[in-house]
This record gives structure tokens, sequence and C-alpha cells, in this order.
């Protein structure tokens, strides 16, 4: 350290001895920084000089440390002046560096700039799901017909699941076998179809209507190729004046020709029961299955797609609908059944297991994850 309190060989050493450094006659000093800090052109310059000024081993602070040897009226006044110098430069400082820092910024604003011919960073997609692709293919179809599509409660109750739908207290359906229901809640269950869900149109709705409802439906089921607890099911209703069995076949029999693209498909109705209909039936097509091979639209065997019949008379009274005016027709079909035949799927589990590779191959359309 040199006598004016500057370190040995700094670029900024001054001239000035310690003793004189805070006379009157040194507050050009000031002077003298001032212009070399506005003579700064960058941010560690400036810091080089607030740190040789201002810093624990700086100019200023060397003075201050001075004052000890000094008598009371002294150290008053040099105190004074090494403050309001201190103050001074500090603010020098402070203004420079705000301006500078602005500086920078807006050399970097107009200097620097994004490089979109870079490729973006792979993203994987995702495909929409078989069932999904089949749910929305039966909805189109329908709503072009005038279809509504409604939707109903996953959880229901024993009335709208059973007792509105001419299910008598006796039928095997209602025993916990076969339904799931709430605990320590006995009316209240995991509908067993979506047929809930035209009961409930009905309370609010009056005919004439046509509409569908798909949504999943939980049996007390085995898991196995061809069952599970759950799944979705579609249930269809059409209320309107005149309505009659012929209404029925030719709506289903147009339905599966859609469905399976074959517009040769046969279709034949069997005598069936269900509480809810009547007449009741079931829809048959004709299909082949030489060599192993199932195939739809050809062949002379038949095989059952769906339940179906005309809206029983004591569902259209639950309902305060008289069935002398209107009557209507309902079906109702598994949308995974419908899926395994068409896509020709071994095994129902299929569906759920996400495994990425079956995904990607039955999957369509691109969804970013």
């Amino acid at each position: 350290m040199s006598s004016s309190g500057l370190p040995r060989g700094s670029k900024y050493k001054n001239r000035v001895s310690s003793g004189s450094f805070m006379t009157a006659s040194t507050y050009p000093l000031c002077q003298e920084w001032k212009q070399k800090v506005e003579n700064c052109l960058h941010l560690s310059e400036l810091e080089e000089i607030r740190v040789h000024l201002l810093g624990k081993s700086g100019l200023i602070t060397a003075e201050l440390k001075t004052l000890g040897q000094l008598s009371h009226e002294e150290r008053k006044t040099k105190g004074s002046e090494i403050n309001a110098v201190r103050d001074y430069l500090s603010s020098l400082l402070t203004h420079k560096k705000s301006e500078l820092e602005q500086k920078a910024l807006e050399f970097r604003l107009t200097t620097e700039a994004l490089d979109i011919t870079l490729p973006i960073r792979p993203e994987k997609k995702g495909k929409l799901h078989l069932l999904t692709q089949v749910i929305q293919d039966i909805q189109n179809y329908f709503r072009d017909l005038g279809f509504q599509i409604v939707e109903g409660h996953e959880i229901d109750d024993d009335y709208h699941n059973f007792d509105a739908l001419n299910i008598p207290a006796h039928h095997p359906a209602r025993q916990n076998h076969d339904t799931f229901y709430i605990k320590d809640h006995p009316l209240r269950l995991l509908r067993t179809h979506t047929s809930t869900a035209q009961i409930r149109t009905l309370e609010t709705q009056k005919p004439p209507l046509r509409i569908i409802s798909i949504g999943r439906v939980y049996r007390s089921d085995a898991l196995d190729a061809t069952h599970t607890p759950m799944f979705h099911q579609l249930e269809g209703l059409v209320l309107e004046k005149n309505t009659h069995m012929g209404h029925l076949k030719g709506c289903l029999t147009d339905f599966c020709r859609h469905f399976f693209n074959v517009d040769d498909i046969k279709a034949r109705f069997r005598p069936s029961f269900f509480p809810f209909t009547e007449p009741s039936g079931e829809l048959d097509i004709n299909c082949s299955r030489e060599d192993g091979q199932l195939k739809i639209g050809i062949g002379n065997n038949w095989m059952e797609i769906l339940g179906c019949g005309m809206v029983h008379p004591n569902v259209l009274k639950n309902c305060d609908i008289n069935p002398d005016e209107y009557q209507g027709f309902a079906f109702g079909v598994g949308i995974e059944r419908l899926t395994m035949l068409k896509y020709r799927l071994p095994d129902i589990r299929a569906l759920y297991e996400s495994d990425e590779r079956w995904l990607n191959h039955y999957g369509v359309g691109s969804v970013a994850l």
C-alpha cells in the first residue's frame, strides 16, 4: 500500500498524498474520477473503479480509517468531507451502471435473434384409440339420421335401471352376482346398461324423439377373452307415431351395412325376450367361418349381433306416455363386441392393455401428448 492509500501498481494511482486528500483543494479530484467513470465503456471496468474507490481496501475506506488519529474537531470536519465525496462518487457509479446496463440490453435486443431455421425438438404423438374411432363413427352415422346424443349417470338407482324398464323384482339381473351395488346404499348401483339414459330422457322430453346413448356399463362378469366387468354399450330409441317393426328392421340393417362396410350384408331377426320390449328380437348377420377365418357379409352362416324390439307399453306408461298414441323401437349392442367383429380381434383385453405397439397399429390421426 502506498502512502496515498492506493494499491501499488494500480492504474488509478493518484498523486495526492493521504494527508491532503480531503482538503478543499482536493475536491477537483472528484471531477477527475467523474471523468473516468463517464469514460467507462464496460461494466467490468466500472466495477474495478468502484472497488478501487469504495471497496474494503479502497481509497475512500482508507481515508475513513485515518479519522481515528485526528482530534474531535478535525474528525468532524474531515468526516463530513469524506462522506460527501463518498456519496457523490456512489451516485456517479450507480447512474453509470444503470446507463451501461441499458446499453447492453439494447445491444442484445438489436443483435440477438431466434434462429427459427433450427428443427424443433421431436414431440411424441398419440393416436385415437380404436374404441374412440368406433364410437365417433356410430355417433356420426345416427346423427345424420336425426338422432340426438344423450348421456346418463354411470351410478344410478334401482328404479331407473330396473323398475322403470319393466324388469321384475325376481329377475336374476338384479342379484349381486350380476350387478355391482354401492356399499351401504342398497338402492344405488353401477348401471348395467345405457337404457337408464332412455328413462331419464323420457322424464324430461316427450315424443316424438330419436336418441342414442353410448357409455360405460358394468356387470359382474369374469375378465377373459370375451368378457370384462366394464364395457361400452350403444342404446338407441325411436318414439314416433305409427312406428312399426319394419322401421326397426330397416334402421338396423342399414346400420350394419354401414358399420361393416358391406352393401349386400344379409340380416335376419329371431324372436327373443327382453322385459323392456314386446315383441323382442335378436339381429343376426350372415358370415363365413371357412378355414377358421371370420368374414362378415358372405357365406351362409349366421352370427348374433344385438338385441332389439318394440318398446314395451309398460315402459311408456312408467314415463307418462300413452302407448296407444306413440310406439317405437329400441336396440342395444356392446361397442367392444362390434369392434372385435369388425377388426377381427380375438381378445377383448387388448382394448384395455395400452400396448403401445397395438395402439400405433390400430390408432389413427395424431394428437400431441
